[in-house]
């Protein structure tokens, strides 16, 4: 179980690192016209690897599982060509991506110390808890 969640949040680190610079690239290209905002998508990927918020058995052998392994969890980056912010036909909005860039660091920061603190417990552990 706990390998598990260090590979999930490894994920979520690899996730927040192409995030990073999928809205670094929308920052650079703000004044490209005709240029389409991408975002990264791992939150639902994420819900479906780690089963959900609720666990279920299978009743019959040709049932289709719940859940998916962590290892077929995926980053999405995806184009956003719906929406036009300006007469350029460019969707790039600074303050969006700003506030978009600092959920991310948040996001980064978090899942670093919660791997951290996964391999400080396993450190104690194999160090017989001294």
């Amino acid at each position: 179980m706990m390998i598990k969640s260090i590979e999930l949040m490894k994920k979520g680190l690899d996730t927040a690192g192409l995030r990073h610079d999928v809205i670094s690239n929308n920052i650079a290209n703000i004044n490209t016209p005709g240029f389409k905002r991408s975002s990264v998508l791992f939150s639902e990927e994420l819900s479906k690897a780690s089963g959900g918020k609720f666990s279920a058995k299978l009743l019959h052998p040709k049932h289709i599982p719940f859940g998916e392994k962590s290892n077929e969890t995926q980053s999405k980056v995806v184009i956003e060509n719906e929406t036009i912010y300006r007469n350029d036909e460019n969707n790039v909005d600074l303050n969006q991506e700003m506030a978009d860039l600092e959920k991310n660091t948040l996001y980064y920061n978090v899942i670093a110390q919660r791997i951290g603190s996964k391999f400080r417990m396993l450190n104690t552990v194999i160090q017989g808890g001294k």
